[in-house]
C-alpha cells in the first residue's frame, strides 16, 4: 500500500506553497497565524519585526520552535531570496520594507488578501463590512442572523476569529463553515488586490486615519475596494452619500444590486422604517409596490438610531444572500451588543449612565450624542488630529454639561466655547488612576432627573488608559461605586 497522501485541497496547497520564500511584515494577532499558516504549508518563512521588546522576543521563540525564522528590531530591510512579503494591517504603507520590495517586483498582500489566496474551491461566500463605525457590531448582527437561519458561520477578520483559520479546510479537506461574516479596516482592504465577496456593505464614512492613507481621498479609495468584484449586492448608506459614490465607481459582476439602506422609509431596492417596523423593499418579488417586515425596532439593542442603521446593513446582507425574514427578526434578538458600545451601566437618582467609550472619533461620537436628550457628556483624549467644531455645533442644544479629561481636551474646550458658551464645563487635569471617578461624580453634580450621563470621548485612550476598553471599565467602576452610595 502506498504511502503517498491523497490529493485534495490542503495537499494542492502544500503542493503550492512549498519551499515559498515568503516574508512576514509584524508580530502580533494577525502576523503570527500568518507566519505559521504559511510554515504548516512548506513556505520558508521569516518574520521581521521593528520591537524588541520581552514579548516580542516570547513570541519569536515560539515561532523558531516551529521552524520560523524572526528577526526582531529590523522591519526596513528585505531579506535576501523574498517572493512575497504577507504584512500585518498596521503597518504603513510608506514603509522601507515595502518600498524595497516594491522596487524588487516582490509582490505584497495583507492577511485578507492571503486568506483570500489560501480558500479552497468550495470555500465558504464572503459577506464583508467595512466603514469608519459600526464595523464590529454589524458583523456581529450579520453572524447572529446567519446563525439563526441554521446556517454554519462566524463573525471574522478584524474581528473575532482569525480569517486564516476559518478558510483552511479540516485535515479531511471539509470547510468548515457556510458562509462568513467579514469585518474589513481600511489597512486590510489596501493589501487585499484580489478579494471578491459575495456582498459587501459600506456603513459611513468620515475622517479617520489619515495619517496612514496619507489624505482622505485615499483613506475613501481603500474603503471602496470592498465593492470590487461583488456578485449580488453593494450595500451603501442613504444617508452618506460618500458610500453610494463608492458603488457607482465599482466594478462588479454583472447583475450585481446596488441596496440601500436608511432610517426613513425606503424606496425601491432599499431597506428601511416605516411605523416602528425594519423593512425591506429590495429582496421582495414586486419592490415597486411591495415591503417585508423584518423585525420590529424594539428587536434592535440598544435602538439607538446608528444602531438600528447597523441593523438594517446587517439584514440588508444576509438578505442577499437568501436569507428568511424570520430569521433577521431572531437574529437580532439574539444579539448582544459588545461592552463600551452605548452600554448602559446603571440609573442613579434618575440618571441614567452610559459606557461608549469605543466612541474614539467625532463621527462615531455624534452618532452617541443622537441618541439621548438631555446629555452631560464626559469626553477627552488623544483627538488624532480631529476638529470638534462641527460635532460640538450640532450636539450642542442636547447638551446639559460636559467634563473634559485627557490630554486634548483644551480642543474640546475652544469647540464648545465658540458653538455652546452656554453649556457649563467642567475641566479636569487630574489624570491619575482616580480620574474617571473624578469626572463621573464631577458629571453626577451637573446631572438632573432625567438626563444621561454619556461617556463618549471622541478620542483615542492611550494618555490615560491601555484602551477604550479600559476606559469604560474604569467608567463602569466608578458609577457602581456611585450607586453604592446611594443605594
Amino acid at each position: 500500500m502506498s504511502g503517498r497522501q491523497p490529493a485534495g485541497p490542503r495537499a494542492e496547497l502544500r503542493e503550492r506553497w512549498h519551499g515559498k520564500r515568503v516574508t512576514v511584515a509584524g508580530l502580533g494577532v494577525s502576523g503570527i497565524p500568518a507566519a505559521r499558516a504559511l510554515r504548516d504549508l512548506g513556505a520558508v518563512v521569516t518574520v521581521v519585526n521593528d520591537g524588541d521588546d520581552e514579548r516580542a522576543r516570547a513570541q519569536a521563540a515560539e515561532l523558531a520552535d516551529a521552524g520560523v525564522t524572526v528577526r526582531l528590531g529590523d522591519g526596513a530591510t528585505l531579506p535576501e531570496g523574498t517572493e512575497l512579503v504577507v504584512t500585518t494591517p498596521g503597518w504603513q504603507p510608506d514603509k522601507p520594507l515595502f518600498l524595497a520590495a516594491a522596487e524588487a517586483g516582490v509582490p505584497i498582500w495583507g492577511d485578507v488578501e492571503l486568506a483570500w489566496q489560501l480558500r479552497g474551491p468550495d470555500a465558504a461566500p464572503w459577506l464583508a463590512v467595512t466603514g469608519t463605525n459600526g464595523k464590529t457590531t454589524t458583523v456581529r448582527m450579520l453572524a447572529a442572523i446567519l446563525r439563526a437561519a441554521g446556517l454554519r458561520t462566524e463573525a471574522v477578520g478584524n474581528i473575532g476569529v482569525s480569517l486564516l483559520d476559518a478558510v483552511l479546510p479540516d485535515e479531511n479537506g471539509e470547510e468548515k463553515y457556510d458562509v462568513l461574516a467579514v469585518e474589513l479596516s481600511s489597512y486590510q482592504l489596501h493589501w487585499a488586490p484580489s478579494l471578491r465577496a459575495h456582498s459587501a456593505a459600506v456603513l459611513n464614512i468620515a475622517p479617520d486615519h489619515l495619517d496612514w492613507h496619507g489624505s482622505m481621498e485615499a483613506y475613501t479609495a481603500d474603503k471602496g475596494r470592498i465593492y470590487e468584484g461583488n456578485t449580488v449586492a453593494c450595500v451603501y448608506n442613504v444617508a452618506d452619500k460618500a458610500t453610494e459614490d463608492l458603488v457607482r465607481q465599482a466594478d462588479v459582476e454583472e447583475g450585481c444590486r446596488a441596496i440601500g439602506f436608511t432610517l426613513g422609509t425606503p424606496g425601491p431596492s432599499q431597506l428601511g422604517v416605516v411605523e416602528g417596523l425594519l423593512v425591506d423593499r429590495a429582496f421582495v418579488e414586486n419592490r415597486s409596490a411591495q415591503a417585508q417586515e423584518l423585525a420590529e425596532i424594539s428587536d434592535v439593542d440598544p435602538p439607538a438610531p446608528h444602531n438600528i442603521a447597523n441593523a438594517l446593513a446587517a439584514a440588508a446582507l444576509a438578505r442577499a444572500y437568501g436569507v428568511a425574514p424570520a430569521a433577521v427578526r431572531d437574529g437580532l434578538r439574539a444579539f448582544r451588543p459588545d461592552p463600551h458600545r452605548i452600554e448602559h451601566i446603571a440609573d442613579i437618582e434618575g440618571v441614567s449612565y452610559v459606557d461608549d467609550s469605543k466612541a474614539t472619533n467625532t463621527h462615531a461620537t455624534e452618532a452617541s450624542l443622537a441618541a439621548y436628550d438631555p446629555i452631560v457628556w464626559i469626553a477627552g483624549g488623544l483627538a488624532k488630529g480631529a476638529s470638534f467644531d462641527e460635532l460640538v455645533e450640532r450636539s450642542a442644544k442636547r447638551l446639559r454639561g460636559v467634563v473634559l479629561i485627557g490630554r486634548d481636551r483644551a480642543l474640546i474646550a475652544e469647540a464648545l466655547a465658540r458653538h455652546a458658551p452656554e453649556v457649563p464645563v467642567v475641566d479636569l487635569e487630574q489624570t491619575d488612576t482616580g480620574a474617571m471617578s473624578a469626572a463621573v461624580r464631577a458629571a453626577a453634580r451637573l446631572a438632573e432627573t432625567g438626563d444621561t450621563v454619556l461617556l463618549a470621548p471622541a478620542c483615542a485612550s492611550m494618555d490615560m488608559f491601555v484602551n477604550y476598553n479600559k476606559r469604560g471599565e474604569a467608567f463602569a467602576e466608578a458609577v457602581r461605586a456611585l450607586a453604592a452610595e446611594h443605594a
